[in-house]
This record gives structure tokens, sequence and C-alpha cells, in this order.
């Protein structure tokens, strides 16, 4: 029996894979490693594929030194910057989103991390966004603390968002003025009120393929179920803007690894994956079972009506996953 082989039955068998065999499946035929990734992703996660939007409800201005990030105020971007969008800005897009058939609605604002009165408008949002559309809210509000996170949850969020980014070891090369601990603290806070977390990462920053697996092995370490994959679009006027782009065989092989590693999750295809000619469909095939649909924070997206055919095409059925 060869190693994928081997390993696909370990991970069926509800056995979690080392670093070690990580890192040996990565080094496997695409073909073969995918197909496999695949399978596990249909015996574990069924035919469903959870598809959610994104709202930019606070742009630019961000004090920290995130070097992917158009939104850093350390960055010289063209970005718009704005405060919080309004109450009724912000409920119409989760009405005009939820009418298209997605369940899941982030609101997602920039900065370390929103203030108390802040939160408060927030919490007003999202009462009337349950109580006047229904869709589930998500939230991306940067590094809260557990009482914070509590007022959330009661206000009607089901779900919080908080990026790892990257590796415990590559992290400071990405990031300097907030830790890796300080990201794990934040999603041990959301977990302890009550709240899921969808956490995951951004992929071309320089990193090599241990980070990767050491990435996933942190989330699965976390018990994180909904983990985004980005794929970094290198954005002129941040220190990445020149780095080489991902083909879409790296991100099929890092998806593939992923589901490996973390079986049961939504596997999500996030931002870049506009880069990609198949707009994702290949990665759709290869264990990735979710998605972010229209655009992204400051750059565009793959329209709703887009994505509901592909899924309808790929033979799956959109519902809300680890919930």
């Amino acid at each position: 029996m060869n190693i994928l082989e081997s390993l696909y039955n370990k991970v069926i068998e509800n056995g979690d894979i080392t670093k070690e065999e990580a890192v040996e499946l990565y080094s496997q035929s695409l073909e073969p490693l995918c197909t496999k990734a695949d399978k596990i992703r249909q015996h574990f996660c069924k035919n469903i594929f959870d598809v959610c939007t994104i709202v930019n409800a606070k742009s630019g201005q961000c004090s920290e030194n995130c070097k992917f990030c158009a939104q850093s105020a350390h960055n010289k971007t063209a970005i718009d910057a704005y405060s919080l969008l309004s109450d009724d800005e912000i409920v119409e897009q989760a009405r005009k989103n939820h009418k298209q058939g997605v369940l899941r609605y982030s609101i997602v604002t920039s900065g370390k991390a929103l203030s108390n009165s802040e939160i408060d408008l927030m919490c007003n949002t999202v009462k009337r966004i349950r109580k006047e559309v229904g869709i589930s809210v998500c939230i991306s509000f940067g590094l809260l603390n557990e009482h914070q996170y509590r007022r959330l949850k009661d206000a009607g969020v089901t779900r919080v968002h908080n990026n790892l980014e990257a590796s415990s070891h590559y992290f400071p090369n990405i990031c300097t003025t907030h830790s890796f601990e300080d990201k794990v603290n934040a999603i041990k806070a959301a977990q302890a009120a009550g709240l899921t977390v969808c956490s995951g990462g951004i992929m071309g920053l320089g990193e090599t393929f241990e980070d990767r697996i050491d990435m996933a092995l942190s989330l699965r370490e976390l018990g994180i179920r909904s983990i985004p994959v980005n794929i970094l679009n290198p954005i002129p006027g941040t220190p990445f803007a020149n780095n080489k782009k991902l083909s879409v065989d790296d991100v099929r092989r890092i998806i593939a690894v992923y589901r490996f590693i973390l079986p049961h999750a939504a596997i999500r295809l996030s931002g870049g994956r506009g880069l990609m000619p198949d707009k994702g469909e290949s990665c759709f095939i290869s264990g990735a079972n979710a998605a972010i649909s229209g655009d992204m924070l400051t750059t565009k997206g793959i329209t709703t009506k887009t994505d509901m055919e592909l899924v309808k095409k790929l033979g799956y059925e959109v519902r809300l996953c680890n919930e």
C-alpha cells in the first residue's frame, strides 16, 4: 500500500495525520492527491457547500502593519477609507445577499479592534439583520475580548472570523504590531463566549509549504471548522506587491493537503480566487467545499449568481456547514 492510500485510510478511520505525514503528502502526485482529498470531503461533508458574503463596513486607516493589506495605514495604497457604514447600508446589503440565496453574511471592519461604542452600534445592526432579514451573521471586528464577544452573541451573531494568516513561525514576517498569540487569544475568547470561529490564512506571502502545514495543524488544535484559504493578490503599495502569484496547481495542492489534515472542515476558497482562470472550480473537486462569494474587502470578486451556477453544476447543495 502506498503512502497516499495509507493516509487516506487513516483519515477515513478518523485518525489524525502527523506533520511528518502531511509533509509526505505534499510531495505526492497532484491528481491522485486531489482525488483522494475530494473523497474525504464527500465522506465527511457530503455535498454540502457553504457560501458566504462579506461587507466592508469600515475601511482603511488601520493601525496594524500587515504587509499584505491594502487597508494598513503603513502601506501607500489607493483605496477608499471610511468610518462605519450606517445600519441601513449594512442591512440593505444583507437583504440583497439573502435574496440571492446566500445563507451567511459577514460584517468586516478594519482596525485592530472596534471600540465599545462601535460595538454598541454593531449590536443594533446585527439585531436588525436578524429581525428583518434572517440571514446568519458572522463578524470580523479584530482582537476583541470575551465580554465583547458575548455582547455580540447576545445580539444574534453566530460566528466570528479571525484569520491566523500564517504559521506561528512565519507570522512575524508579515506583522509586528500584534502577534500570532494575540490572534489565538482572541479566537479562544470567542469560543469561550459560545461562538463558532472561522479562521485560516493567506497563501503566497513567501511562506514555505511547511509553514502552510503548521498553520493547518494550529487550526486543528484550536478546533476550527471553517477554514478560509486566501490566495495573495499582490496589491501595489504594499510590501508584497511583487510577490509571485500562486498557480492553480499550487492552490489545489494546498487545498488537498488541508482536507487530509482537517477532514470535517468547511474549507473555504476566499480572497484571490478571481486570479484563478477557472475561478476555483478545480479546487471544488480537490477538497474545498465552501467559498466567499461576491466582492472582497478591497478587490473585485466573483458574482454570487456565477457562483450559485457553479455550485449547482458541481452537484453541491448550498447549506450552512458546521454551525
